[in-house]
């Protein structure tokens, strides 16, 4: 008598030769690994060809790891062996459900549930820029294995096209516009959401050759983007686990810090103006520093008793500061709402791109902050004591020395 698991790795096996292959789940896992709930595995393009990636699948994380489609039969047998007690194959022919007991097997085959497979190819919608069945997309947990846009995504979906759309005016409108290839540094990347867009616009919509880092100090979430970038043949991406502060920049094109927190933003901007960055973006969280150590003057200590009012005020003058010192040393910059405030309270972005004619307002520029800085009895800013640890003329020399040629 033929064996069930035999005969659903066979399958299997047959969907992805003969192309009929839509997805496969593994699910109520009784194995011994810890919080692994359910692998799912669908096939994607990469530039070494057709894989199958699966993703793993744990109570609070995720992995992804991808395979040639001999070794993926390999893979799926072994895990049906782990103690996965159910797999469910989708193909265009039929589906195969396998329910695996402690004594006996049972395989059931039915009518196919989809009958269209998932594209694998970056055919953008007219509407967006990039494509929304692209992997990374369904790895981040943002579309369905079919790739559609999850419900309770819409809003990140929207975020993701406008930020990408933010950057593509940036670079057209750049000293960057015209280059081959860009050196992307994006500081705090956390779940790459936005790293990956940045990075799959450029390299796969623009042709752009792109070697980008993202910063994360949050080891899980560096492992689980460097899984997924790998699995997505993504070769000029790679996230690596540091602090801001800490983190060592010579040289970068474009410099990313979105919702770095407080001072971590500060950090971020002086990297990026010491590196010699063309363009600097950063969406950023919190205003601790600066809210600490107001005291308005008499004109306004009644307005700004309120605490509502102070804490609007405190980010108000925080980003207003951060853009004037871009300005002192070089930038054209825009502060703006990155998206509607009803999808995310932290929507303020600031934009900058070097502009050579900004150098002329220097001391204008720098008047303009001592005043605000006076008006409001604030003793510090962390971006401007950073800056002034390098005379500006320094910073220049360095980004003269560090652009290329």
């Amino acid at each position: 008598m033929s064996d069930p698991v035999d005969n659903f790795v066979s399958a299997f096996a047959d969907s992805l030769a003969n192309d009929s292959f839509v997805k496969v789940t593994l699910s109520n896992y009784k194995g011994a690994e810890w919080h692994l709930q359910k692998v799912a595995g669908r096939v994607i393009e990469t530039r070494a060809g057709r894989r199958l990636a699966l993703q793993f699948h744990y109570e609070t994380r995720q992995t992804v790891k991808n395979y040639g489609f001999e070794d993926a039969v390999v893979a799926v047998r072994d895990l049906l062996g782990s103690g996965f007690r159910s797999a469910h194959l989708f193909t265009t022919a039929g589906d195969v459900q396998l329910t695996i007991g402690k004594r006996n097997s049972h395989l059931k085959q039915s009518k196919a549930t989809l009958t269209e497979k998932p594209s694998t190819r970056h055919d953008r919608p007219k509407n967006y820029l990039l494509d929304p069945s692209a992997f990374y997309l369904n790895a981040l947990g943002i579309t369905t294995d079919d790739g559609r846009v999850r419900a309770q995504q819409q809003d990140k979906w929207r975020q993701i096209n406008k930020y990408v759309e933010i950057l593509r005016d940036l670079y057209e409108a750049s000293s960057l516009a015209g280059r081959d290839e860009l050196k992307i540094i994006d500081m705090g990347s956390g779940k790459g959401y936005l790293t990956f867009a940045a990075y799959d616009y450029f390299n796969n919509v623009r042709s752009i050759r792109v070697k980008m880092t993202g910063v994360e100090i949050r080891e899980d979430l560096v492992v689980l983007c460097n899984q997924v970038s790998g699995a997505a043949g993504f070769d000029g991406l790679a996230f690596t686990k540091g602090e801001i502060d800490s983190f060592h920049l010579d040289h970068t094109d474009i410099l990313i810090a979105l919702h770095a927190c407080d001072t971590a933003t500060d950090d971020a901007l002086y990297k990026g103006i010491a590196a010699g960055a063309e363009i600097i973006v950063a969406a950023p969280c919190c205003h601790k520093e600066v809210r600490q150590q107001m005291k308005p003057t008499d004109a306004l200590k009644g307005i700004l008793r309120h605490g509502t009012l102070l804490e609007r005020t405190a980010e108000t003058l925080t980003d207003g500061i951060r853009a004037m010192l871009l300005e002192e040393h070089g930038y054209r910059t825009k502060v703006f709402e990155f998206v509607s405030p009803e999808h995310t309270p932290k929507n303020n972005m600031i934009s900058a791109t070097r502009d050579p004619k900004m150098r002329a307002g220097y001391s204008e520029i720098r008047k303009q902050i001592n005043d605000v800085f006076e008006s409001f009895g604030i003793r510090s800013q962390r971006l401007d004591t950073l800056l002034k640890t390098e005379r500006p003329r320094d910073l220049l020399a360095a980004r003269q020395k560090n652009s290329p040629s």
